[in-house]
C-alpha cells in the first residue's frame, strides 16, 4: 500500500484529493497538514512514501517545507507539489526545493494517481504542461558546478547513454528498444548512474545531465 500525506490549507480541497486518491485502492491518506512546518513535522513522524505539497499555504509555503523534508529526512519521502498556479517560477522553485513532481490541481483523477504511483516507486514526473522545456530552462537559469566527483566522469559510456536517452524523454522500455538490451539493464544501469551523482529519481536525474553538461543546453 502507498502511503501519502496530504498538505493543502483548504480543509474542502483534502477531503476531495483523499477520497479521490484512495477509490485507487492501492493507496491511502495517512496524514493531512494545513502548512508548510506541519507538513514537514507530520512527515518526520509518519513516515509517508509520497506528500502532495500545496504551493501556497499561510503560516508556511511548500516550497520551503519541500525542501526541509527533502533535505533533513532519511528516507525522504517523494514531494509531489501541486497548485493552481502554471507560472514557471512555481515551477522552478518545485524543482531547485527537490521535489520529484509537478501537477495543476485540475489535473483529472487518473493523472494525479499515476503521479502518485511513480513517485512511490521512485520515477518522479512533470505535469505534461511544462516537462522538459521548463526543466532545461530550470537547469540554464540554475546552472553550477556539480560537486566533486559527480560530473559526466562518473558514468560508464552506457550510463552515460542511458541518462541521455532518459532526458530524451524516453521510458524504460523505450530505451530497451533503442539499445537492443533488456529493460532489467536500463534499470540497472540507470540505479547505478542515479547513485553515482546522487540523484534520488528521473527527474532529479534529468536536470543533473543538463546541469553537468552531459548534454547541451538548448538555444
Amino acid at each position: 500500500m502507498i502511503t501519502v500525506l496530504l498538505a493543502d490549507d483548504q480543509a474542502m480541497l483534502r477531503a476531495g484529493f483523499r477520497s479521490l486518491i484512495e477509490l485507487a485502492g492501492d493507496i491511502t491518506v495517512i496524514g493531512e497538514a494545513t502548512d508548510g512546518p506541519e507538513a514537514v513535522r507530520m512527515a518526520r513522524l509518519l513516515g509517508p512514501d509520497v506528500v502532495c505539497m500545496d504551493v501556497r499555504m499561510p503560516g508556511g509555503d511548500g516550497l520551503t517545507a519541500t525542501r526541509d523534508i527533502v533535505g533533513t529526512l532519511d528516507p525522504a519521502p517523494a514531494v509531489l507539489v501541486l497548485t493552481t498556479y502554471e507560472l514557471d517560477e512555481y515551477v522552478f522553485g518545485a524543482l531547485e526545493a527537490g521535489a520529484s513532481g509537478f501537477l495543476l490541481k485540475d489535473a483529472d483523477v487518473d493523472t494525479l494517481v499515476d503521479a502518485i504511483r511513480r513517485l512511490a516507486a521512485g520515477q518522479g514526473m512533470v505535469d505534461q504542461a511544462v516537462t522538459r522545456r521548463v526543466i532545461v530552462e530550470f537547469a540554464r537559469r540554475r546552472r553550477a558546478a556539480v560537486p566533486a566527483g559527480t560530473g559526466p566522469g562518473v558514468l560508464t559510456a552506457r550510463e552515460a547513454e542511458i541518462v541521455r536517452l532518459l532526458a530524451h524523454g524516453l521510458s524504460n522500455a523505450e530505451i530497451a528498444a533503442e539499445l537492443v538490451v533488456e529493460v532489467s539493464t536500463v534499470k540497472s544501469h540507470l540505479s547505478r548512474a542515479m547513485t553515482k551523482i546522487g540523484a534520488r529519481d528521473r527527474v532529479q536525474t534529468v536536470i543533473w545531465a543538463y546541469r553537468s553538461g552531459l548534454l547541451p543546453l538548448e538555444p
